[in-house]
């Protein structure tokens, strides 16, 4: 527990430390966003804001994990297997901002392109998982103290919710803060729920498993640590934006911690307020089809609705951290005791 409180204070005060240095490197560079003509108008005024500010805290939780880290494991180490896992779809936000930013290519990579190298991406991750000793193809179901194995199915199943969590993650990532916030609760909680499935399990859990975890969670602390000291900058109005690098190296993370617990469908608490932003936009264009041009909500994702609905920004990220921490403190309550 000591060195997971260490991890967030590390990446904690080392975003608080290293910011106020890149952001005037990201200005110098010219990394400024450029605001969606389409979105809300009092988003107007954010034009130009540092972008790309996610390789900062992303920066932060490597380094807290690495220093941090218990005993290694090579290949079927935890630790290293969301470190490569997060960074290469980080690598896909930050090719789509690059080519944004500095290539004034304001769609980013084409769809195709970010399809392609998501799927790779999540179904090398889904196949490493099914392939481990520790995970295979069987996961939990929340409140049951059982497991679903889904078999051969395990790889395109977890293929396509890892495709869809990164985006939703990506989705999210629409107010000042928001993303940041959810995910200091979210990602604590993966760490809570490693440490509270070994010690319900203590006397059938072997060491590698349970060192594992131990890895894991200190991932999870460090993540939180560094969107904590990220929310410095971020909140509103927010000096930096993480662009589609931090938000894909969220998305990444969390999938990855889920996948690696066994505990995929956990995201539907832990994840909730990111799969509202995707089923949002989903149900959007549905309705908008289904009844030739009507709307179902005045703008989608679905923070954009509470925003033109009256909300100023502070009070939505405060209503889905709110929401974020109940829906994490229920999939605590659910967790299945034992292994």
């Amino acid at each position: 527990m000591l060195r997971l409180m260490i991890a967030l204070l590390v990446s904690l005060i080392g975003m608080l430390l290293i910011g106020p240095r890149v952001l005037p490197v990201l200005r110098r560079l010219k990394f400024g966003q450029t605001i969606y003509e389409l979105g809300p108008k009092a988003h107007q005024v954010k034009q130009g804001t540092p972008t790309m500010g996610g390789l900062m805290f992303a920066l932060t939780t490597i380094v807290a994990t690495l220093l941090l880290h218990g005993t290694w494991y090579g290949w079927n180490d935890f630790s290293l297997a969301l470190i490569a896992v997060s960074l290469l779809t980080m690598l896909v936000g930050f090719v789509d901002d690059y080519i944004k930013v500095v290539k004034k290519r304001n769609l980013g990579l084409v769809w195709w392109q970010k399809v392609v190298a998501q799927v790779v991406i999540s179904a090398a991750f889904a196949w490493y998982c099914y392939q481990h000793p520790l995970v295979g193809s069987k996961i939990m179901i929340p409140f049951f103290n059982v497991e679903w194995d889904l078999g051969v199915f395990y790889i395109p199943l977890m293929t396509a919710v890892m495709i869809f969590m990164v985006n939703s993650a990506n989705l999210q990532d629409g107010l000042d803060g928001l993303l940041s916030s959810v995910t200091v609760v979210g990602s604590t909680t993966w760490a809570l729920m490693a440490l509270f499935t070994v010690l319900a399990a203590v006397a059938s859990v072997s060491p590698e498993l349970s060192g594992n975890y131990q890895n894991l969670a200190i991932f999870a602390m460090a993540l939180a640590g560094g969107c904590m000291g990220f929310l410095r900058f971020n909140h509103h109005p927010a000096m930096v934006f993480m662009g589609d690098t931090g938000s894909m190296f969220i998305g990444g993370a969390m999938v990855g911690m889920s996948m690696l617990l066994r505990m995929p469908i956990f995201m539907i608490l832990v994840c909730f307020t990111m799969l509202a932003s995707s089923m949002s936009v989903i149900i959007q264009r549905i309705y908008f089809k289904v009844t030739h041009g009507k709307r179902i909500f005045k703008m989608s994702p679905i923070h954009h609705h509470f925003e033109l609905s009256g909300m100023n920004e502070n009070q939505i990220v405060a209503m889905y951290t709110i929401v974020e921490g109940v829906l994490c403190l229920i999939a605590l309550l659910s967790l299945p005791l034992g292994i």
